[in-house]
């Protein structure tokens, strides 16, 4: 794991065979390109919102109806504190603003990670089930942002939600189990370098709805 980790980030994307990404804890050894990736900057941090579980699910699919809403947990809330504080520890330069997407829990997370002056909602990240008639322009988008240049020395950060990466970047990249709550994708000019969990949660991850 260590080795494709490496050829990640030195490899052109053409190059990097597309097998399912497994989610790596900030402090395992495996994840130590990536954190050499996101100290020299230059890729995009796309987070799935925070920690859902006991929450109720999804029923009214109105962007605005917070009662209607999936919400992050309280321990959704101080995971993505941690978050925060995890990129801050690790010299890790976030670009402002933090993109979020409308529905609450992905605009909660990146409030809780950075501060609500430092984040901009956009329809850009919204959720597939809140897309609506708008789904292919919503997954347009997600391309285009994934496929930014960012400038060396800076990391950008999108927060929303697991669908919509497993439509854009394929369910043999990103799906099952490889994108829990809270983890980030690391993302280099639209191609997939790994995910990191920068504050795992025991037994989190993955909601029941």
């Amino acid at each position: 794991m260590l080795r494709r980790a490496v050829l990640a980030c030195l490899l052109p994307a053409a190059a990097v065979a597309q097998e399912r990404l497994r989610p790596l804890r900030w402090d395992a050894p495996e994840a130590a390109p990536l954190l050499a990736r996101l100290r020299q900057g230059g890729v995009t941090l796309f987070f799935r919102h925070a920690d859902t579980r006991g929450e109720p699910c999804d029923r009214s699919f109105r962007v605005g109806d917070r009662a209607g809403q999936r919400n992050i947990s309280p321990e959704g809330v101080a995971q993505s504190r941690a978050i925060g504080a995890r990129l801050a520890a690790l010299g890790v330069a976030v670009e402002r603003p933090v993109l979020a997407g409308p529905v609450f829990r992905a605009r909660d997370t990146a409030e809780a990670m950075f501060g609500a002056e430092a984040v901009q909602v956009t329809d850009s990240l919204l959720a597939d089930d809140f897309s609506g008639p708008r789904l292919d322009w919503v997954l347009a988008e997600h391309r285009r942002l994934f496929a930014q240049t960012v400038p060396p020395g800076r990391v950008r950060v999108l927060v929303g939600h697991r669908t919509p990466a497993i439509m854009v970047l394929g369910d043999a990249l990103v799906g099952g189990r490889a994108f829990p709550e809270g983890a980030a994708l690391v993302i280099e000019r639209g191609a997939a370098l790994g995910i990191l969990e920068l504050a795992p949660l025991e037994g989190g991850g993955f909601h029941g709805c």
